[in-house]
């Protein structure tokens, strides 16, 4: 068995069983395919444990909702930390069955789980994969439905979490408005 294909074929299978649909096709699958696509461009000899932890960060997502955990900040806080640990294990559960061995799933677990983002390379690298694929893919329906003010403080917030090799590569592929910019020069 080529232990890649296999785990992200499972990662997809589980993904597209999202009843949310995005583009015409389930959006857990269509976020996986362009966390791939992200990884592939922004990584080109991305370990195994980049590339799954890319293609499962989001799977089956849509098994735990926001509505059912408290309003505010604490809730929403918990409720990022509970995906984080399902999506993680998950993914585990997968990589197990594929005959990954517990190193690659503990490295896969923390970059899900994003533990240790800025000192941990593989945190950072797929944070930075993340931040990328909101930029591309995200970014503009998300800015369309809020204020300019809520749309500067997504973009500060993205920036702080990249990487400076990443925040420079922004710089030269998008084309943003000089105040939006500025959050990726700092």
């Amino acid at each position: 068995m080529d232990r890649l294909p296999h785990v992200l074929s499972e990662i997809d299978a589980a993904n597209a069983d999202d009843p949310r649909i995005d583009d015409g096709r389930p959006e857990a699958l269509l976020y996986g395919e362009r966390m791939s696509a992200e990884v592939d461009r922004l990584f080109p000899d991305a370990p195994d444990t980049l590339k799954i932890a890319a293609r499962g960060q989001h799977i089956e997502r849509w098994v735990l909702l926001r509505k059912d955990y408290p309003e505010g900040r604490a809730g929403y806080l918990q409720w990022r930390r509970d995906l984080a640990a399902h999506h993680a294990t998950r993914v585990g559960e997968i990589m197990s069955a594929g005959q990954y061995d517990q190193d690659d799933i503990d490295t896969v677990g923390t970059m899900i789980r994003k533990e240790g983002i800025k000192r941990n390379d593989n945190v950072q690298a797929l944070e930075d994969v993340i931040c990328f694929v909101f930029l591309k893919w995200y970014f503009a329906p998300f800015a369309a439905k809020h204020a300019p003010e809520k749309v500067q403080d997504i973009v500060e917030k993205t920036a702080r979490k990249m990487s400076p090799t990443a925040r420079e590569r922004v710089l030269d592929e998008f084309d943003l408005p000089a105040p939006l910019a500025n959050a990726f020069r700092g």
